[in-house]
């Protein structure tokens, strides 16, 4: 398999892999992928879990809107409109959002287990760059 480093096409257009790799990779993309492992949730319940996730902050409604569209759109997320008054609309992972999520997640506590190796490197090209 061939991962292209090309970003857009003549026309301006992101290629489908780079905006899939955008949507994923996104910083509310991450974590609602991440967080739809753990089970299904209601639009506000997702919103609160997410809130109560400290290192991310809290999440827009409108963002949170248009992350779930752009998953859903890509086939990683499945919105569920229960027929009720009023409409109770539930999110889940397809089976493709599975497999893009327990990646993301991999990714997730890899960086997570390697920050103060970062963390030392990064002080450590500073020192250098900075002569001393």
């Amino acid at each position: 398999m061939t991962v292209s480093a090309g970003v857009a096409s003549r026309s301006g257009a992101l290629c489908p892999q780079r905006l899939t790799m955008e949507h994923v990779t996104s910083r509310w993309g991450v974590v609602v992928l991440i967080r739809l492992l753990e089970r299904t949730y209601r639009f506000a319940e997702l919103r609160r879990a997410i809130g109560a996730t400290e290192s991310v902050g809290q999440v827009t409604e409108k963002m949170l809107g248009q992350t779930l569209q752009s998953l859903e759109r890509d086939g990683l997320v499945h919105r569920d409109v229960k027929p009720v008054v009023p409409p109770h609309v539930e999110y889940s992972l397809t089976d493709l959002g599975r497999e893009a999520a327990v990646q993301i997640r991999a990714l997730a506590l890899w960086t997570d287990e390697r920050r103060e190796r970062v963390e030392r490197a990064r002080r450590e090209y500073d020192l250098a760059r900075a002569g001393g």
